[in-house]
């Protein structure tokens, strides 16, 4: 299961609107970094047959199984830090992260 925050459902939705388009967003994960994965975030159009899909709110956020391996239990949120901002993973999975946290392992 994946869910997301208030504060990310509202970013998102947000974002969707200003897009004007959208079925909702993909999480997922892709190798690379010092530590092995990192994070994917995107919009989706058009969902992939094999998709799983949760339902966040009013989001939809698609995984394609492969992913969902490592992101099962996964809260996404959107923090402010001073001038700083953006997305958050809350991944129980994880092992391990980089240094600069930009990947992690599990």
């Amino acid at each position: 299961m994946i869910t997301m925050s208030p504060t990310a459902e509202e970013h998102v939705t947000k974002a969707l609107s200003a897009r004007n388009k959208g079925a909702g967003i993909r999480l997922g994960v892709t190798t690379t970094g010092c530590s092995g994965l990192a994070y994917v975030i995107e919009f989706v159009d058009i969902p992939q047959d094999d998709d799983l899909v949760f339902k966040c709110g009013e989001i939809d956020v698609f995984v394609d199984p492969k992913s969902n391996v490592y992101l099962k239990g996964t809260q996404l949120d959107f923090v402010r830090n001073g001038l700083n901002e953006g997305f958050e993973f809350k991944n129980p999975n994880v092992q391990a992260e980089c240094g600069c946290g930009e990947s992690f392992t599990v």
